[in-house]
């Protein structure tokens, strides 16, 4: 599909991203529409990058509605944030959530601003850009979780990250848990692991419009990799010790199959 072009009103005030964790300087007073779940995390992201506004897929909602965990975050910090649904549009695909996104959540401040539930997600979007600037407090504190296990007889090491963008590279060969979504960022199957592991797990983040959620599954079969997600309401997507605790596996690759992991 092919983004939208917004009119010269509104292009310089909105930031796109496929992923939040790759915002530019540029997105600081900008609404910044990102592919990403709308949990806390992704929303610490775009407060700290300085951004006006926020729009991010749901997810699902999932356990605890941590989908949406970024709308009470953001509303703290005087930003307005919102949700598309994750049935409306394909998590991971900025260009697609544009194009067919519609919104199923808003905090406080987003409501005042005019959003409405049902909009789609670029006139929200051209809503948000008038929204007050956050108060310049303090960004949010936290610290973005990683834990390396080495469980008795294993063969190799049991990573847990919050986010996959944490994957490194020396992680090749182990098995990662990541609290991310299993959804393809961008379309593109180079993104589905940032390193050669041996197996990776994702949360399924509802499946979603196009069972889009579990779209990395097939791009590290054909990276030789295990890919396994979660039920989105097994475990709070955006975190990996939750998703360890309880989560429940919703699918698995063939690769994870022939490993012995079973849905």
């Amino acid at each position: 599909m092919t983004t939208p072009i917004f009119s010269d009103e509104f292009a310089s005030k909105i930031q796109i991203a496929g992923t939040i964790t790759k915002l530019p300087a540029s997105a600081a007073g900008k609404v910044i529409i990102s592919g990403s779940h709308g949990g806390e995390l992704p929303a610490g992201l775009a407060i700290r990058a300085g951004g006006r506004a926020v729009i991010l897929n749901d997810a699902g909602r999932g356990l605890e509605d941590a989908g949406i965990g970024s709308l009470a975050l953001c509303q703290s910090f005087g930003m307005a944030a919102a949700t598309v649904s994750n049935n409306s549009c394909r998590i991971g695909d900025a260009d697609d959530m544009i194009v067919q996104g519609i919104i199923s959540h808003a905090n406080q401040t987003a409501l005042d601003c005019g959003v409405q539930i049902g909009q789609t997600c670029i006139q929200a979007a051209e809503v948000l850009t008038s929204a007050p600037n956050p108060a310049q407090n303090s960004p949010p504190k936290f610290t973005e979780y990683r834990e390396v296990l080495t469980l008795e007889n294993a063969q190799r090491q049991f990573i847990m990250v919050d986010s996959a963008s944490m994957v490194l590279p020396e992680y090749a060969g182990q098995v990662v848990l990541t609290g991310s979504h299993g959804g393809l960022i961008g379309n593109n199957p180079k993104a589905a692991i940032k390193a050669p592991v041996f197996a990776a797990i994702y949360n399924d983040a509802g499946m979603g419009f196009d069972d889009w959620g579990v779209t990395r599954l097939p791009a590290l079969e054909d990276q030789g990799i295990g890919g396994i997600t979660l039920d989105s309401i097994s475990c709070r997507i955006g975190d990996a010790a939750s998703a360890y605790a309880t989560g429940v596996v919703s699918c698995v690759n063939n690769r994870a199959m022939v490993l012995g992991v079973r849905v």
